[in-house]
């Protein structure tokens, strides 16, 4: 049985069809009582997540939902009223109505929620603030959803936001050994003031690439590895490689990267993730990089 499971297997995924198995393991795994949200981390660092499955699985890794699929219906109720009292006490106070920008009104409700938030203040985004939320608005048409999707991811972002420039040498350190000679080219130009890797990072891909995209990059940073958005600018960046050297403003890159075609794109995160797995799928910048 186990000899032609596994020749089932690798004709799946040499006609293409290697998700077809990967939703057979993940809807084995969300049988279990009750859930077992290490597994489902390994099975998002290992694969990525079928679309089907991806909002049930990110809530769990989140902390949205509980383990006991029991529960679900109850504390999903409770999420929706709390977000209702947070968005009703705003606009008491005056400080949201039905204008407001959707990032702005998360970040009133964040504040709010965190007892940080005051009345005579401004609200105030940043742009990955802002390119993470109008990802979740994509990903969900409900904004109970869009909200505590949002306030758990961007929480889980800030805990390697002190990284940031750190991760920006990692991504350099990656490309000259991937790329020495692209990587002489930037350093003898000084075009690494030029490249917004710092913003591809810090806002995890979100308004850089499309979201159909960015959600298999997330399937991986929510399985434990927030170095994944590394690979993914190592990727963009080899691939972006003959404009780069002629490029002599950061303007000038937002505008190659708008412009990429969704297959270029497609293919720009699935050789991120393939780079990513031969380093030996490292989850923070304390593991050690395989040869």
């Amino acid at each position: 049985m186990g000899d032609e499971r596994n020749f089932r297997s690798a004709y799946y995924e040499k006609v293409g069809f290697r998700s077809v198995e990967e939703k057979k393991s993940l809807e084995i795994l969300l049988k279990e009582k009750p859930l077992d949200c290490e597994k489902l981390k390994q099975f998002c660092l290992r694969y990525c997540v079928p679309t089907c499955y991806r909002n049930l699985v990110w809530k769990l890794l989140l902390g949205i939902i509980p383990v006991h699929m029991d529960s679900h219906n109850f504390v999903i109720e409770q999420r929706k009223q709390e977000y209702q009292e947070l968005y009703r006490a705003l606009t008491v106070m005056r400080i949201i109505d039905s204008n407001t920008p959707k990032p702005q009104v998360i970040s009133a409700m964040c504040s709010l929620r965190s007892g940080n938030f005051a009345i005579d203040s401004n609200i105030v985004t940043t742009r990955p603030f802002d390119c993470i939320v109008y990802a979740f608005m994509e990903y969900s048409d409900d904004d109970a959803d869009i909200f505590w999707m949002f306030k758990n991811f961007w929480e889980s972002v800030q805990k390697f936001h002190p990284e940031l420039d750190k991760l920006v040498e990692k991504t350099f350190f990656i490309l000259e050994k991937e790329d020495p000679a692209y990587y002489r080219i930037i350093k003898k130009n000084d075009l690494f003031k030029n490249l917004p890797v710092d913003m591809w990072i810090d806002c995890c891909f979100a308004g850089v690439l499309k979201d159909m995209f960015v959600e298999k990059i997330w399937d991986k940073f929510l399985g434990g590895s927030y170095l994944i958005f590394v690979f993914a600018s190592v990727m963009l960046l080899m691939t972006l490689r003959g404009r780069i050297t002629n490029c002599t403003c950061l303007a000038a890159t937002h505008e190659f990267v708008k412009c990429l075609p969704d297959e270029t794109a497609g293919i720009i995160t699935n050789k991120a993730i393939e780079l990513w797995q031969n380093y030996g799928s490292p989850l923070t910048l304390h593991d050690k990089l395989k040869p």
